[in-house]
């Protein structure tokens, strides 16, 4: 659908603002205004010139008359340099005395003190036409009137120096008179209407302009490609996204560029070429496949633009989605999905895995021979087994859950981590040793105290999987940077882990052990972001009782306190 000129745009009504219309308004009076007072500087120029050409050819010049046009040329003149263009439509005010009074006065004196046959009663329009053009209706129809009654006095005064046929001067000065009003308000209402289609041209100019400027910032910010293309398969625009899906190593060339120049772009302008050839819309999967660069797979719907002019080509848009990225976001979202599947069946197995429990813990009591006490004991092992499952479900769910949280209890990082680092010695380490490093001094974070326990525990557990048995092979450290900022660090004298292991750490459900459910870390990283904390892993040296060792280092680095409660309510 067309807009008309001064239609809205699409993202609101758009009116400009009083200032903005003002100025508008007053460069397009100012341009008219410095015009006709530059036409009244050459017309006082041209009347001296007159009087000074009428004295060199020996006719008599009257010296009032040469005093006038002077000073009408130096009256023009100090106008045109110092004067300012006043706002359009006003019916008098101080500077109509210098412009349109002050013509009216000169060529009325002009016209009854000269001397020669020359008649300067054509004069008369530019003072009208001035009033018409920068004034009113009313002081346009009165200049008229009364440049009129000047010319109607003027006939009365030759009327009675030559008392012969006087009906031809009054007929003379009344046609020029209706001429002068026809004249006034014609030219009055074109100049209206100028100033107003001006206006309404520049409202429409700021309209394209900002539509402009916002579809560029928002084809600029989509992820998925836009490619503009003619019917000579020319790119006529690119945004960023379609450029590095069709570029190898490097982004695409910026735009315009030949998109069947290249043979992995052919398959997109083959789509095009049927845009065009059916003029209608298309969509289909197409690979681009770079030499030396693994196969990228898009999906490209075009459309063509449509045009009511004849004289505006029409343009396939060509919009551009990476298939990996849709697959990403669909796995996601089926990850999610099963999530909330997995809470729900989680739940649903605690309570019987609990009864299954306590009746083997019964039967175990009755039991004395050997072969049924160790299957009572595997039954226990197993059930214990799936209760960790279970539980690592749900603290997912938990740790998913965005209610509104109130402000944690600062906790003293030292205190804290040495405390669970303790019990947790005690109760599940199988008599390993932890070595502390607490260096953080007084610094205090902003966690809950039962979400430290549980990823402090679950990167300790994690860490004593993978220990060897060697004096100091599990080491926790914390310190505190010059900013203020505290760190939190598990340490292992383990494997190092391979790459694509590494890459999937902090993943939901991967583990590079068949019997592990996969959370532990994933509960570590959500529970890490609520807190507005970051949780990472890398490969260091520590310093050990024999010398250094390598291991496995993961860090927690937490926020101050306002930020981590500010970022936890968002």
């Amino acid at each position: 659908m067309s807009r008309s000129p001064d239609a809205s745009s699409w993202f609101g009504p758009l009116e400009p603002e009083r200032p903005a219309r003002s100025v508008h308004r007053a460069q397009a009076v100012g341009r008219l205004w410095r015009g006709f007072m530059t036409a009244r500087v050459m017309i006082g120029l041209l009347l001296l010139l007159l009087q000074a050409s009428m004295y060199g050819l020996g006719q008599p010049v009257n010296k009032w008359l040469v005093a006038l046009c002077g000073g009408y040329l130096a009256v023009t003149l100090a106008v045109r340099i110092f004067a300012r263009p006043q706002w359009p439509g006003h019916n008098f005010d101080t500077q109509w005395v210098f412009t349109i009074g002050v013509d009216v006065v000169v060529f009325s004196v002009l016209q009854y003190l000269q001397v020669s046959p020359i008649n300067y009663t054509p004069l008369f329009a530019l003072p009208v036409l001035l009033a018409s053009v920068l004034g009113s209706a009313l002081l346009a129809l009165g200049t008229a009137a009364g440049v009129s009654l000047i010319m109607l006095a003027d006939a009365w005064r030759i009327s009675l120096q030559s008392p012969g046929d006087i009906t031809s001067h009054f007929l003379q000065a009344a046609l020029a008179g209706i001429g002068l009003f026809i004249v006034a308000f014609l030219t009055h209402q074109l100049a209206t209407r100028l100033v107003r289609e001006e206006l309404r041209a520049r409202r429409s100019s700021l309209a394209v302009r900002i539509q402009t400027l916002v579809n560029e910032l928002v084809i600029e910010s989509l992820t998925d490609g836009v490619l503009v293309v003619d019917g000579r398969g020319v790119v006529r625009a690119a945004n960023p996204a379609a450029r590095q899906l069709l570029g190898a190593h490097a982004p695409a060339p910026v735009a315009p560029f030949l998109l069947g120049g290249q043979r992995p772009w052919r398959a997109l302008a083959e789509l095009a070429r049927l845009t065009y050839r059916q003029h209608g819309d298309q969509i289909a999967d197409v690979a681009i496949d770079h030499a030396g660069r693994s196969l990228c797979r898009v999906r490209a719907r075009t459309r063509l633009t449509a045009t009511h002019d004849d004289e505006v080509e029409s343009l396939c848009v060509m919009f551009l989605q990476d298939l990996r990225e849709m697959e990403a976001r669909l796995r996601t979202e089926k990850l999610a999905a099963m999530g909330r599947m997995s809470a729900a069946v989680a739940h649903e197995i605690r309570n019987p895995l609990a009864a299954i429990t306590q009746a083997n813990a019964l039967l175990t009591e009755d039991l004395s021979e050997p072969a049924h006490q160790r299957l009572t004991l595997m039954v226990q092992q197993n059930a214990q087994r799936l209760a960790r499952i279970v539980e690592d479900v749900l603290d997912v769910s938990r740790a998913q859950q965005k209610s509104e949280l109130s402000a944690p209890a600062s906790l003293d990082l030292d205190t804290t981590v040495r405390d669970i680092c303790t019990d947790w010695a005690r109760q599940a380490s199988g008599g390993r040793s932890v070595g502390l490093a607490l260096d953080a001094g007084n610094a205090l974070i902003a966690f809950d105290p039962d979400h430290l326990r549980r990823v402090l525990v679950n990167l300790l557990d994690n860490a004593l999987r993978y220990a060897s048995h060697a004096p100091d092979s599990l080491q926790v450290a914390t310190h505190a940077s010059a900013t203020g900022q505290a760190m939190l660090h598990v340490w292992s004298d383990g494997v190092p882990l391979e790459p694509t292991v590494q890459r999937h750490l902090f993943e939901p459900f991967f583990s590079s052990e068949s019997r592990s459910s996969g959370l532990g870390l994933y509960i570590c990283r959500e529970l890490c972001e609520r807190h507005g904390a970051t949780i990472g892993y890398d490969r260091a040296s520590r310093r050990v009782s024999d010398g250094a060792r390598d291991g496995n280092d993961f860090f927690v680095v937490f926020r101050s306190t306002t930020a981590q409660f500010d970022t936890m309510r968002a």
